[in-house]
């Protein structure tokens, strides 16, 4: 039975005060389900991306250390983000509060974590599309590390960093405001994951 099936049975056949329980214990606290179009693309295109269809074999097995997904987590009123890195193998998690998260300063975040590790441990990232990965190249020139990209519009492509950040989420019980947050609290998160 899939995921869909089961958010389906509570959304169309579920009723009353069942529902109204039943709603609480999701992940995903919706009361209704929003329909999925196809929209037109209003972002600028990253430029000279390689697509996830390019990795290294090495890399969907997990048998090798190494390999990292990325994401961020924006906060309320678009003020704040967390840089979430995730490895692959072993599920390291490293948490980065961000106060802005443009191109520029995600890049130099990301570097910086990288810097501490060693080569051995960092040999790729696969990133969505998002704007904030616009620097790719110069992260690729200053660090060694290669940049992969999710096909648009399919996060489970990355789905490591996908459920990691849900986690995070529940453990933050609802705070969505990070700027209320310090690197200390999100380090002791990252920590647990």
């Amino acid at each position: 039975m899939s995921a869909k099936t089961i958010y389906n049975s509570i959304y169309f056949h579920m009723k009353g005060e069942l529902k109204k329980i039943a709603l609480e214990d999701l992940r995903q606290k919706e009361k209704k389900r929003r329909q999925h179009t196809e929209k037109g693309e209003n972002r600028g295109k990253i430029s000279e991306m390689t697509l996830i269809d390019r990795r290294p074999v090495e890399v969907e097995g997990r048998a090798v250390f190494g390999h990292w997904e990325g994401d961020l987590i924006i906060g309320k009123g678009h003020k704040s983000a967390l840089c979430v890195m995730v490895e692959r193998k072993s599920r390291f998690v490293q948490i980065d509060l961000l106060e802005r998260y443009d191109a520029a300063r995600v890049r130099k975040t990301i570097e910086k974590r990288f810097r501490r590790l060693g080569d051995e441990l960092c040999k790729t990232i696969t990133f969505d599309q998002g704007k904030e990965n616009s620097d790719h190249k110069i992260f690729t020139e200053h660090s060694g590390i290669k940049v992969y990209f999710c096909h648009p519009h399919s996060p489970w492509e990355k789905g490591t960093c996908e459920n990691t950040n849900f986690l995070i989420r529940d453990m933050l019980k609802g705070v969505t405001y990070f700027r209320e947050l310090n690197q200390h609290c999100i380090s002791q998160i990252a920590k647990k994951l």
